[in-house]
């Protein structure tokens, strides 16, 4: 009696799930027993979220934009509002209906390329050589835009953008913007940049890897670690320390170059599709037309990242409006005691608190935006809007995750993802703790990055 419904219960789970095979004949029970039984999810597919979860709509139909509490879009031109409009609407046509299994399984969406490459931002603030010459800002709300649904994606675009192109854009020669920006304006070449080695993080600007001239070029040797875009990218800013003069240069090298050998890290728990790689540079001949001409000290390559930082400091800006958009729409639609979440004090107050970070943050990145272009940024106002909004911005992430509850860690409803891709992000293009060391120097006129030396170092 048991065995026949057990029988029956397999028989209705079976036809709700489809599982992959359906010969449990009645003849094959009685001849298998209770021990011939299936086991319940071998084999079977897992049930569509919204088959599974039907009280909740999931990120691959992503809510409407609903954080700009203060009315901020006043703060924009009309031209501002139209590119960051027709980014959203591509990002949410686009990427939120497939990102999470590409997520999921650690791999690069190569099918995007193309269709983010129709967007015409990639470039950035470069003007001209196909570049779309936006202002600072322009680009900056597209790289929100683009985190809103998606951090890899737009950690993606900010390598090959406002590092990668930027240092080309910013430091090379006028041959060789015309020879390597066009094809990379377009996305038929992708770039990378590599700084950052397994010996030095935030104290970057002393590198082991070295550039020796020979005839005709130079040879690169070293090894770089953490590099986004490594493992494809066509193009490589390779950063290295010129030993007729010790001081940093930069080199183009090109994917497939004798000696180079890009490897992707493994078993991230953020960015995960983000393809970081660990570089080896094996005396990697560079001929001269790719040394990139005004790199010629660690000064030059901080122009860059000047830029490159607030591109940075808008992207937990990003994060966190698409947390919070999910969130609101979860907690009207959700139900639990016969009301729906957003009926409870304490989840409102706990949306509320998100809403007044990502008020705060997106107001910071407009004026770091406005001094950029005015020429009165410093780097201690850039990294004071980097630390800030990546430390505000995981309160948001670990708000939203408890508002969620168990579909809080899974990245059908964006913000589990978005929470472990914020972890990367608040640590990369310097540490919270870094940065906010930077900007204590300017205000206190005293620097303490580096630690001091001991009175017992100093005797000897």
């Amino acid at each position: 009696m048991e065995v026949e419904k057990s029988w029956q219960r397999i028989s209705r789970i079976e036809q709700q799930l489809q599982p992959m095979r359906n010969d449990f004949t009645s003849e094959s029970r009685e001849i298998e027993g209770i021990e011939g039984m299936p086991t319940l999810g071998l084999g079977l597919p897992s049930l569509e979220i919204e088959k599974a979860f039907p009280q909740a709509t999931p990120a691959t139909t992503f809510p409407p934009a609903v954080s700009d509490y203060f009315q901020l879009d006043d703060l924009l031109s009309e031209e501002e509002r139209a590119l960051r409009n027709r980014v959203r609407r591509f990002m949410e046509a686009e990427v939120a209906p497939v990102i999470a299994r590409f997520w999921e399984r650690a791999e690069f969406p190569f099918e995007l390329v193309p269709k983010f490459a129709t967007l015409n931002v990639s470039g950035g603030t470069i003007k001209g050589y196909g570049c779309p010459g936006m202002s600072i800002l322009s680009s900056a709300l597209v790289n929100a835009e683009i985190a809103r649904v998606d951090a890899s994606c737009s950690t993606f675009m900010m390598v090959h953008t406002c590092l990668g192109m930027l240092t080309i854009g910013m430091l090379a020669s006028e041959e060789q913007k015309q020879r390597l920006l066009p094809p990379l304006a377009r996305l038929d070449h992708v770039s990378c940049w590599g700084l950052t080695e397994p010996d030095y993080g935030s104290d970057a600007s002393s590198l082991n890897t070295t550039a020796t001239k020979v005839e005709g070029g130079w040879l690169i040797s070293g090894q770089k670690r953490w590099i986004g875009n490594a493992t494809f990218a066509d193009i490589l800013v390779i950063f290295a320390r010129n030993l007729q003069t010790n001081q940093i240069n930069g080199f183009i090298v090109r994917k497939g170059s004798k000696g180079l050998k890009a490897t992707k890290i493994e078993n991230k728990i953020g960015l995960r599709i983000v393809q970081n790689g660990d570089i080896l540079l094996d005396n990697v001949f560079v001929p001269d037309e790719d040394r990139i001409a005004n790199i010629n000290s660690f000064q030059d390559t901080n122009k860059v990242l000047a830029v490159s930082r607030v591109m940075v400091a808008w992207q937990p800006i990003g994060i966190a409006m698409g947390v919070y958009d999910v969130c609101h729409r979860y907690l009207k639609e959700r139900k639990q005691f016969g009301a729906p979440l957003a009926a409870f004090q304490i989840n409102q107050e706990k949306l509320v608190r998100m809403l007044g970070h990502v008020q705060s943050m997106w107001l910071m990145g407009w004026r770091l935006c406005k001094l950029y272009d005015a020429g009165k940024m410093t780097p201690g106002h850039a990294s004071l809007v980097k630390a800030h909004n990546t430390r505000v911005a995981r309160e948001v992430c670990a708000l939203g995750r408890e508002l969620l509850g168990g579909n809080g860690i899974l990245a059908d409803f964006n913000v589990a993802k978005a929470f472990c891709d914020l972890e990367p992000i608040y640590t990369y293009e310097g540490t919270y703790e870094v940065n906010s060391l930077v900007t204590g120097r300017e205000i206190t006129g005293v620097a303490s990055i580096k630690a001091p030396i001991s009175s017992r170092n100093k005797r000897s």
